[in-house]
């Protein structure tokens, strides 16, 4: 088979794509594309645990942390400890962080919407429905059992 014939190389090819295009655009605004998409999961109102953003954002801890670090120096954010657990810090947005979340969201939906505009909807669902099954396919974490019994 050969390379472009595979799944991931056309998943990995596509979002390495998108993500020239998000960092090309976060540059203009002195953020990375992992700031962006950090910001975009933090509560404008209430704050969100630390804890909480990694999982969401399908990333290990050790890096967030290091992305977290970095906005704190940038001034998007400050750590505050968690009114209803003492043990748990949520993170919250200055105002500065407030108005690069705003960008950072204007620059996901115009992307969305010129795909939206460019792609049929029928074309789009068989798309969302194909990238579920692979996820599905991924997480029941079975693919290789008899491939390692062999």
């Amino acid at each position: 088979m050969k390379r472009e014939e595979t799944i991931d190389h056309n998943i990995k090819t596509a979002w390495h794509a998108i993500s020239r295009m998000y960092n090309h655009q976060a540059v203009k605004q002195n953020i990375t594309t992992s700031i962006g998409f950090v910001l975009l999961n933090i509560s404008s109102k209430y704050g969100t645990p630390a804890t909480k953003i990694a999982p969401q954002m399908g990333l290990e801890s050790r890096s967030l942390t290091r992305v977290l670090k970095s906005m704190e120096e940038k001034g998007l954010i400050y750590r505050q400890p968690d009114e209803n657990d003492g043990r748990s810090v949520r993170i919250y947005m200055t105002e500065l962080g407030k108005q690069k979340k705003e960008v950072s969201r204007e620059v996901v939906l115009a992307f969305n919407q010129q795909v939206r505009e460019k792609i049929p909807a029928e074309k789009l669902e068989v798309f969302f429905d194909v990238i579920e099954g692979i996820n599905k396919i991924i997480d029941n974490n079975r693919i290789y059992e008899n491939a390692n019994n062999k």
